[in-house]
């Protein structure tokens, strides 16, 4: 079997600790040097996931939007963003959604095998169709299936809570990319950024701070989470990074 994927978990979160609003459209967490941030960390790696529920809630193309990203990509071989990935339990997804309809890359839908080919007739070509699990897929069996048969080295998750939960919870993450916003929600109904879990970062187990950079109006806590940490770092930083350091980065 193949090594498991580098995971890269990456999430924006209120003060008060919620991924989005209750309303239905999307609040913006983050900023633009933000999201120039996120691109860069998307175009290295192979793949990136969301939930189901992000796919049908928000609709998003998964690509790496910068246009000098997307020829450095080229030029080493690879696609122009990497494959996308996605879990259901229900198999509620749309063949019309931006994730199956943007993008030249491969998209790798996985639900339980009982759904499986129901989903696979409904999208057609536009993903292949992995049944992993009687009842629910777990994200142990989704990566050892990425990495022995999709080829994929690194993974970017972006949620939503339950998937991050999931991520998190079974101890499957690398690094963590936590972005805080300068705002409360508040909001009953809200989406949290995880639920109740038995997470393995407890107060006697502190997860690691390896970094922590201002951008803007929002804060990046960048978290060690395995002894793999960093494995795709693209230039080693000569500087020590180890929890007290701050680093400023204006947009």
């Amino acid at each position: 079997m193949s090594e498991r994927p580098y995971v890269t978990l990456s999430c924006a979160m209120s003060i008060d600790g919620y991924l989005d609003s209750a309303e239905p459209h999307r609040l913006a967490m983050s900023n633009a040097a933000d999201l120039d941030r996120v691109d860069d960390v998307r175009a290295l790696h192979d793949a990136i996931m969301v939930g189901a529920s992000t796919v049908r809630r928000d609709n998003p193309r998964l690509l790496v939007r910068d246009a000098a990203r997307r020829a450095r990509r080229r030029a080493a071989g690879r696609q122009e963003s990497p494959a996308k990935v996605t879990v259901t339990a229900s198999g509620d997804l749309s063949a019309d959604a931006a994730f199956f309809t943007t993008g030249e890359g491969p998209r790798i839908v996985y639900c339980p095998r009982e759904r499986a080919a129901e989903l696979s007739a409904r999208l057609g070509h536009r993903a292949v169709v992995v049944g992993i699990g009687d009842e629910c897929v777990t994200m142990d069996a989704l990566l050892d299936d990425l990495g022995a048969h999709h080829g994929v080295r690194s993974l970017m998750v972006e949620g939503g809570g339950t998937v991050l939960t999931q991520f998190l919870g079974a101890d499957l993450v690398d690094e963590l990319h936590l972005v805080v916003a300068p705002f409360f929600v508040g909001e009953t109904g809200a989406p949290r950024v995880v639920g109740p879990a038995a997470y393995p970062w407890t107060a006697s187990r502190r997860a690691h701070l390896a970094d922590t950079r201002q951008i803007g109006d929002v804060v990046l806590l960048r978290y060690a989470l395995s002894d793999r940490f960093g494995m795709l770092d693209p230039d080693p930083d000569p500087e020590p990074t180890g929890a007290g350091r701050v680093a400023v980065e204006h947009p």
